[in-house]
């Protein structure tokens, strides 16, 4: 106890110029939109961010043209033969059916944003439209006010993940955020995407099966 200091605030550092933005990085994506003092502050410390980072193990990734920035877990063959043990600060944790086929059904969206709309600067998109992609890989479920249920739980989860935010509440839309980019890239999702395809196509089988016994 006596090691103690008499004022625990004489015990703290001051911080530094880039603090905040750190610790919103630490919290998830930054987006140029969100808070443009924080997206400048970015841009202008991003040597020592990147330092800081790379200290515990983690990449950041500026991604100037998409106006945002995120931490990366290095994988292990990226990181030095004699750099120490470190635990991983983001756990990969699996999403379940409903919260990928939507991270599939997103991408998909965003790519064709991407290559078809030139006007509009967010990728929206109504809840509505996405339901009635949504009802297409459950075609053992003909209720639809239950599947908007379900649809609506997986929304929130991305939402959670920064994937989506609510657009507008009435009549609900949802913008899709160009961060799913990184989490998902097009090699993986046509790969999602078939294995998705194939387990709808079983499902329809087993249905129309069991509807002739």
């Amino acid at each position: 106890m006596d090691n103690l200091p008499s004022d625990p605030k004489n015990a703290i550092p001051p911080p530094i110029d880039w603090s905040p933005v750190a610790v919103r990085l630490l919290q998830g994506v930054v987006y140029h939109d969100d808070n443009l003092e924080t997206w400048e502050q970015l841009l202008e410390n991003v040597s020592p961010l990147t330092e800081y980072f790379g200290k515990l193990g983690l990449l950041l990734v500026v991604d100037e043209p998409d106006a945002m920035a995120y931490l990366r877990q290095l994988d292990e063959e990226e990181i030095p033969a004699d750099f120490p043990p470190i635990p991983r600060l983001f756990r990969r944790t699996p999403l379940g059916y409903d919260a990928t086929l939507l991270c599939v059904l997103l991408r998909d969206e965003l790519r064709q944003y991407e290559e078809e709309d030139v006007h509009n600067e967010r990728c929206v998109i109504a809840q509505s439209d996405l339901l009635a992609l949504w009802e297409a890989f459950f075609p053992d479920q003909p209720d639809s006010v239950r599947l908007n249920r379900t649809l609506t739980a997986a929304l929130r989860k991305m939402e959670d993940l920064k994937f989506v935010r609510q657009f507008e509440k009435e009549p609900p839309s949802w913008e899709i955020r160009r961060i799913i980019k990184a989490r998902l890239p097009l090699s993986d999702l046509e790969r999602l995407r078939l294995s998705l395809a194939s387990a709808v196509g079983k499902l329809a089988t087993d249905v129309s099966e069991a509807e002739e016994s």
